[in-house]
């Protein structure tokens, strides 16, 4: 049910299965580097043997996106942070990139993976993290769980950096929508400095065809559904559809379209955050976890054929 190759910066793979819907986790960073339904890849595959690119799935907590500086302030107290990203001066995408996440329940169609964020220079905090990965025929939910095991309350946010895709269409050639009205503008360091009103570029209520998109985009006041979930559409030419869906807790979404993954003439980011960048900083979305106190959230993907 695993594979461990001689050299696999990516660690241990998981692989889960129900019928004809796969998924494969990597270790390093609890990565989503594979989402299969009925033969047709939903996440873009990247060469064996090399690191996981431009984050592809990794967990990103105790923080996603950025902190300017590497520096923090909340509640009096300024921490410092390493510099994870030297080219905007930021600490980024939190502290469990790069780490190798290890098992803790498996499954045939469901895989638990477990990792700690332990006090250190600059998040003097102690933070269980677990993260589950289950299929059904047509879907993959995601569920996180933190717990803080420290003595003091800790501050956390949490997102994904899932890429996906239809199949063999090209992605230039899927449309794109999600219900939001805000958006973050960003510095030439791409750190938000306001939060205003989708413009020409960025709305995306009606759906927009992703080669005709720039996005580095962080987006707020997103609408919700019934079961208070928000949801991002891909629609192939064909009327194929794949829904990521983020429930309670993740108020922002990061959409990222980049030029710099494998074999990819383009490829799209839907990261679902409970927390847009920059969030230690500007408290907003930033959850406080008391001493023993558990928050679970879940996101996931559903495929849908004509």
């Amino acid at each position: 049910m695993s594979s461990h190759t001689p050299y696999d910066p990516t660690g241990r793979r998981f692989t889960v299965h129900s019928g004809d819907t796969v998924a494969e986790i990597a270790q390093v960073g609890g990565a989503l580097r594979a989402f299969q339904v009925g033969g047709v890849d939903l996440v873009p595959r990247y060469p064996d043997h090399t690191p996981t690119p431009a984050a592809s799935g990794v967990v990103l907590v105790p923080w996603p996106n950025r902190v300017r500086d590497g520096r923090w302030t909340q509640h009096g107290v300024t921490h410092q942070l390493a510099l994870s990203e030297p080219k905007t001066g930021s600490a980024s995408h939190g502290l469990l990139r790069y780490t190798g996440y290890q098992p803790v329940e498996y499954t045939e169609d469901a895989i638990t993976l477990g990792a700690d964020v332990y006090p250190q220079t600059g998040y003097p905090f102690y933070i269980a993290t677990e993260v589950t990965y289950a299929v059904t025929d047509i879907s993959l939910t995601v569920t996180h769980r933190l717990i803080n095991l420290g003595e003091a309350p800790a501050p956390v946010a949490l997102g994904a950096h899932p890429y996906f895709c239809i199949g063999d269409v090209p992605t230039a050639q899927l449309s794109v929508q999600l219900d939001a009205a805000t958006r973050f503008e960003l510095d030439d360091r791409l750190l938000p400095v306001a939060e205003v009103p989708v413009d020409d570029a960025t709305d995306l209520r009606s759906p927009r065809l992703l080669g005709d998109l720039d996005l580095n985009t962080g987006y707020g006041s997103i609408a919700r559904d019934d079961e208070d979930c928000v949801h991002t559409l891909l629609t192939a030419p064909d009327g194929r559809v794949l829904d990521v869906w983020a429930g309670t807790g993740f108020d922002y979404l990061q959409l990222f379209i980049t030029d710099r993954y494998p074999d990819q003439p383009i490829a799209i980011a839907i990261e679902p955050m409970t927390a847009p960048a920059d969030a230690f900083n500007s408290g907003e979305g930033l959850r406080w976890l008391a001493p023993g106190e558990q928050w679970q959230l879940q996101w996931g993907a559903t495929y849908r054929t004509p």
